[in-house]
């Protein structure tokens, strides 16, 4: 099996100081980077996801802002793909299906499945596995590599931590498998 990793929309803006901060991004981010970090020392395929909001009211990822880039814990380097996107699922309007294709190609006897991690839980984590797993992908989201916002409804705050527990826990109710960063990396260890 050929796992690859993809981090979506680590960017600037969802940490302290930013635009749109999230709860606890800090500690997704060093998840996340613990990640890239056994990936990058296996050589195995790392694809990043970066969201961009190109519209006059957007509220933060804003092209030419500091917060649209990409938080240095898990900029990529030479060679990762960058896929660019401007709606929450990340095979929208964007070369992910092909670029995850061209890495099936290397491996034609292995199926593609999918580790991912990022921001926002609720939002582009939620919608880019979930059109991965209508694809046919095999996914396992690594739940403490992945952060929330608070959200409000009807009059009532809904704190980070519990918006992030309830979309992990859809996730993990059909769309993907879940499990913490450490463990994704022991797994691939002892394979």
């Amino acid at each position: 099996m050929t796992r690859v990793l993809l981090i979506i929309d680590i960017q600037q803006d969802y940490f302290p100081g930013g635009r749109h901060p999230l709860v606890e991004p800090v500690a997704a981010a060093e998840a996340a980077a613990r990640l890239l970090a056994g990936w990058r020392e296996r050589g195995a395929p790392v694809v990043h996801v970066q969201h961009v909001w190109d519209a006059p009211d957007a509220a933060f990822v804003q092209p030419g802002t500091p917060g649209v880039e990409i938080h240095p814990l898990v900029a990529p380097q030479a060679g990762e793909p960058l896929v660019v996107k401007a709606q929450p699922n990340a095979f929208l309007g964007t070369d992910l299906q092909a670029q995850l294709r061209a890495i099936g190609e290397r491996s034609p006897d292995e199926p593609v499945e999918l580790v991912v991690a990022g921001m926002m839980s609720s939002m582009c984590i939620d919608a880019t596995v979930r059109a991965a797993a209508d694809q046919g992908y095999t996914v396992t989201v690594a739940h403490d590599a992945c952060a929330a916002p608070d959200l409000a409804f009807g009059g009532t705050k809904v704190p980070g931590a519990q918006v992030h527990a309830a979309f992990m826990a859809a996730l993990g109710d059909g769309y993907a498998s879940l499990a913490g960063a450490d463990e994704i990396l022991l797994a691939r260890t002892a394979v």
